[in-house]
């Protein structure tokens, strides 16, 4: 009996090679959490080389898990696992909450160690409850998700430093632009592995436009070891906050949401459904790995949706082709070298690749969205109540400056509130008490059943 394509071992070069794909489809995702929180901080170039190898590194790990399994963790299924970009607006706030930024990475690190564990516990109990994490909720919480980091793409685009007289010049910009439009032009016009890696040769070609400039530094480059290893607790021990531990939990339950979505979407592209066993294995996998991953400087763990889209463009459902994938991760992790690459990326070059970037996360909400039933107006509320509250903390970042600091982290999260809030609306419109017709169709702004237009 022949094996299924899942569990299918093909020849070495093809392994490899496909491996590699599925890397450079999700390295500029991997790499783009730490660059926000390094920056956030204000971490030397080399610490932010380091920062970045320890994601790599964590990220391959965590594939390990995915894919390969051990006892009841992992769902053994084609998934790449890296850093999840739910926890990038929680951790900004928990750093620009921090008095002390050498203190931001330890609280962060143990915030997660923490939100790791009780998501393992909580996993087969998770995989039950999932019908609570309708699209209409996910949908929301992803698209907040690319909203919340677009503002950082900007910031990026201005330059590296907002005190500069320099920042936000026509230079900085024109960078910023060209790279967009490289990286649309590549979008656009090519197929196959150019097309999946035009973020990855955008980031390379206008880092080689912006030298010209004198926008790019090769120095983390040169100063960075040929071989290295991410050394465990390498930024200090991990400390832990209530309110710190509180927003990385709530981000816990969205990475949750977000993969037990990946692994059903996944399961049917590969021919081999996910059931609940198969999905309470694989929140093991990303709970574990996320709790793991602080151990060596890295950030929590999540599935990466666009390597879901490579599966099912390529038609190799391999789970070992994308576990040559996580073997690469690791020895770029333990190449410091390899690491520093990204660090010599010029930040405007990082904003034009990151509208890209971001503005997918965002699409993706939306696409989401499209299958969540917004005909009926409870959902049209749900949407519309919870992306208003996710994105007060961007358009008035002092809504809640009369709150306290610690519940402040949480609040100006608004990945988190707005989750909160979609989680409980939801449970409010669609599962308690007697729920409207689902046959209504009626939209906030227009006349209902029981209500006159006006004149």
């Amino acid at each position: 009996m022949s094996a299924h394509p899942v569990d299918e071992k093909l020849p070495a070069a093809r392994m490899a090679t496909t491996g590699l794909q599925h890397v450079a489809a999700m390295y500029a995702g991997v790499v783009a959490p730490p660059l926000i929180i390094g920056a956030a901080i204000g971490l030397s170039g080399t610490e932010l080389t380091f920062l970045t190898g320890a994601c790599l590194f964590t990220a391959g790990l965590a594939t390990f898990l995915q894919t390969i399994g051990v006892w009841k963790i992992g769902a053994r299924l084609p998934f790449v696992n890296g850093v999840t970009f739910a926890g990038v607006a929680p951790m900004t706030a928990i750093v620009a909450s921090t008095e002390d930024k050498s203190d931001a990475l330890p609280i962060i690190f143990g915030a997660v160690i923490v939100a790791g564990l009780l998501g393992f516990i909580a996993a087969p109990f998770f995989s039950k409850a999932v019908r609570f994490f309708p699209p209409v909720v996910t949908g929301t919480v992803i698209t907040l998700i690319g909203v919340s980091l677009l503002p950082v793409a900007f910031g990026w685009a201005q330059g590296p430093d907002p005190a500069a007289d320099d920042y936000g010049s026509t230079t900085y910009l024109g960078l910023a632009a060209a790279t967009l439009v490289i990286v649309l032009v590549l979008r656009r016009f090519t197929r196959g592995f150019v097309k999946q890696i035009a973020v990855l040769l955008g980031l390379v070609v206008g880092t080689l436009v912006a030298i010209p400039f004198g926008a790019t530094d090769f120095g983390p480059v040169a100063d960075a070891a040929v071989i290295g290893f991410p050394t465990p607790f390498h930024f200090g021990a991990p400390q832990f906050q209530v309110a710190a531990i509180v927003s990385m939990c709530v981000v816990m339950v969205v990475s949750m949401t977000e993969s037990t979505a990946d692994m059903l979407a996944l399961g049917e592209i590969v021919d081999r459904p996910a059931d609940e066993k198969t999905i309470a294995a694989g929140l093991r996998a990303d709970t574990l790995g996320s709790a793991l991953s602080p151990l060596f400087n890295g950030f929590m763990c999540s599935a990466f949706a666009q390597n879901i889209g490579l599966v099912a463009m390529t038609k190799i459902r391999s789970r070992y082709v994308v576990a040559t994938g996580g073997g690469f991760l690791v020895l770029m992790g333990l190449c410091p070298v390899a690491a520093s690459l990204i660090a010599v990326v010029p930040r405007p070059v990082l904003g034009g690749a990151g509208v890209v970037l971001f503005g997918s996360v965002a699409a993706s909400g939306i696409q989401t969205l499209v299958k969540a039933g917004l005909e009926k107006d409870n959902n049209v509320l749900i949407v519309a109540v919870s992306l208003a509250v996710g994105i007060i903390p961007i358009t008035a970042p002092e809504f809640y400056h009369a709150f306290p600091e610690t519940a402040r982290i949480v609040l100006d999260s608004g990945i988190s509130t707005g989750c909160v809030a979609a989680v409980v609306l939801n449970l409010l419109f669609n599962h308690l008490g007697n729920r409207r017709d689902a046959q209504d169709v009626t939209h906030p702004m227009e006349a209902g059943e029981h209500i006159a237009a006006a004149p």
